[in-house]
């Protein structure tokens, strides 16, 4: 597994093909989700091993209400099963867990698991699982402005003043570093509305493996990638030959 200076500080996975991978074993959508926590367990795993600090997970976007009722209703009951179940393991394992989204949306046994799931391993220095839940890289955005634009009617902040770095301080995500790699399963090449302002320069790897059978060896292709691209962040190759 890779590991060290190769290995990205931040990872982002975008968790596709759930449903497909149900379908194509004729199961139930719920039993393609279930199947999926399988993966999730296995790179969590290989980030760790690999020395990749945090791992963001887009679990439940905000378009996912849209769904059928049936389904939601499934995927929440899944929610705070995991919360319950899973959390005493990352804690003993010194994994740190934030949710981050819009979770007053949620009904008041999962927020309150999430508080008690957080609160247990707030003071973990291991790597850092971020679950993104009921997020939308928009709604993010236009939360942290909002919050920028009242200290600003309170006469606190100049609009003049504000910067790349203030929305960054209000973003779900302020205090972790921008992702280095994003990953997307099941063959589905964009975004969705996930991490928008953070991924500005961040590398993406596509897999078309479906995301219940993703597992360390598609982790370590996408790691390999990463470690031949070039990340330039907007200078030259002669910028940065120069810095060598």
């Amino acid at each position: 597994m890779t590991t060290g200076s190769s290995a990205p500080k931040h990872v982002a996975i975008i968790m596709d093909g759930n449903n497909r991978w149900a379908k194509r074993n004729s199961l139930s959508g719920i039993s393609g989700h279930k199947a999926g926590k399988g993966a999730v367990k296995k790179v969590v795993e290989g980030c760790a091993r690999s020395g990749v600090e945090v791992l963001t997970l887009f679990a439940f976007s905000s378009e996912n209400w849209r769904r059928p009722k049936d389904e939601v209703s499934a995927l929440m009951e899944l929610f705070l099963f995991a919360l319950k179940s899973e959390v005493k393991k990352l804690h003993k394992n010194n994994i740190r867990l934030k949710v981050i989204g819009d979770t007053k949306a949620f009904n008041d046994k999962i927020q309150a698991q999430i508080v008690a799931a957080e609160s247990l391993t707030k003071d973990n220095t291991g790597l850092t699982l971020v679950v993104a839940a009921n997020y939308g890289g928009q709604w993010d955005i236009v939360q942290s402005v909002r919050q920028l634009a009242a200290q600003v009617q309170r006469g606190e902040l100049a609009p003049e003043d504000i910067s790349d770095a203030s929305i960054e301080s209000y973003l779900s995500t302020a205090g972790l570093p921008a992702p280095d790699l994003c990953i997307r399963s099941a063959g589905e090449q964009r975004i969705s509305n996930f991490l928008l302002w953070q991924m500005a320069y961040t590398e993406m790897y596509f897999t078309d493996v479906l995301w219940p059978d993703f597992d360390e060896a598609v982790l370590e292709a996408a790691f390999d990638a990463f470690s031949k691209r070039v990340r330039r962040f907007g200078k030259t190759d002669d910028q940065l030959n120069q810095a060598l």
